[in-house]
């Protein structure tokens, strides 16, 4: 049985998922003042990747992030650098939420984990945004924008970040991860995949811009405040490096260029204007203001990219889902996307390539 927390669907932590409650409280109530030595703990529905859960005691609601059971692809699922890139945002003009701990001790709960604050407030995973009226649409686009070009604009060594990723050729890096991560869950053929991984290298602008980026920056993965479009969180950090921006920017924009996918949404199929949801190119456009460029980006490319990627998770998705570890029962059919999504990826690549 599931219920639904100011947008965030919460039930009983599945089967595979399962925590032991009384050794958790033990751990925490050693470290945290007034935790207390019990403890409730419900999972969070509609993340893919690193289990989450809600943990409530008598001083109060936290949320809980780990690895997921079984066997892993190679660097993914680090809690690890979720954590340390959260902890070094505190204070940032990019909101983030209280950080508590990192366990590295697996004997506690089973995988390694963080604690952090649960902020209060508005999760809408639907990039149409159901539910808002228009004109907080247009504004809560433009927060995320701001937000994201913010991301961008930080001075990443000054927040003790120099060495979270490699700035140069990270497209190229990206291409061949995912490659590799798509090869190691691939289940079937599929000729747009193929095409994609022969083709992205060979069209790489070789552009080498350095930032933090996020590398899942959605909808889903941000809070907005309760009674307003401001957005007050951004989560999720599992797949945040030092990298290029206009691929974190191409993949929150990639929605622009889907049409919705069984539990994939996109914006393609939408009037845009009636329901409020700013153009591509006037984000774009706020996007360049945010970050401090003096032109408006060229990002065909980066979108290609980015559906590639969004591909390569979902093929993961789907094989974990198949396995019986995925963190959401809903995974085998969002992991199927992931056919549609390449072939619009090499769509874009194709009219490039001329």
């Amino acid at each position: 049985m599931t219920a639904t927390q100011e947008g965030r669907e919460l039930g009983a932590p599945l089967a595979a998922h399962r925590i032991d409650t009384a050794a958790l409280a033990k751990y925490l109530d050693a470290r945290l003042p007034g935790f207390g030595s019990s403890c409730t703990v419900q999972q969070f529905r509609g993340g893919q990747s690193n289990p989450t859960y809600l943990v409530e005691s008598q001083s109060g609601s936290y949320v809980l992030r780990k690895k997921p059971p079984g066997e892993l692809l190679p660097s993914a699922h680090a809690v690890d650098r979720e954590y340390r890139v959260i902890a070094a945002l505190a204070g940032s003009t990019v909101p983030v939420p209280e950080t508590y701990l990192l366990c590295r001790d697996e004997s506690i709960i089973g995988q390694m984990f963080y604690l952090m604050a649960y902020v209060p407030g508005r999760v809408l995973a639907d990039p149409r945004l159901p539910g808002c009226a228009p004109a907080e649409r247009m504004a809560m686009y433009e927060s995320m924008v701001s937000a994201l070009g913010r991301l961008h604009a930080l001075d990443y060594a000054a927040i003790g970040l120099s060495d979270f990723g490699r700035p140069s050729a990270y497209v190229a890096r990206q291409v061949a991860r995912w490659s590799a991560q798509y090869q190691a869950s691939r289940l079937d053929e599929f000729p747009a995949m193929d095409q994609l991984i022969e083709w992205l290298p060979k069209l790489n602008p070789d552009d080498d811009q350095a930032a933090l980026v996020h590398g899942d920056f959605r909808p889903g993965n941000v809070i907005f405040a309760a009674g307003d479009a401001r957005l007050i969180a951004v989560l999720d950090w599992e797949l945040s490096t030092i990298g290029h921006p206009l691929a974190d920017l191409a993949y929150f924009l990639m929605p622009y260029r889907l049409e919705s996918i069984g539990t994939t949404a996109g914006l393609r199929d939408i009037e845009l204007e009636s329901v409020g949801i700013p153009a591509e190119q006037h984000l774009l456009e706020s996007y360049a203001r945010s970050a401090g460029l003096g032109a408006v980006p060229e990002i065909d490319f980066y979108v290609a990219f980015a559906m590639f990627r969004l591909a390569a998770i979902l093929a993961g998705v789907l094989r974990r889902g198949l396995e019986g570890n995925a963190a959401d029962p809903r995974a085998i059919a969002t992991g199927q996307a992931f056919k549609q999504v390449s072939a619009s990826g090499w769509n874009i690549l194709q009219r490039l390539a001329g």
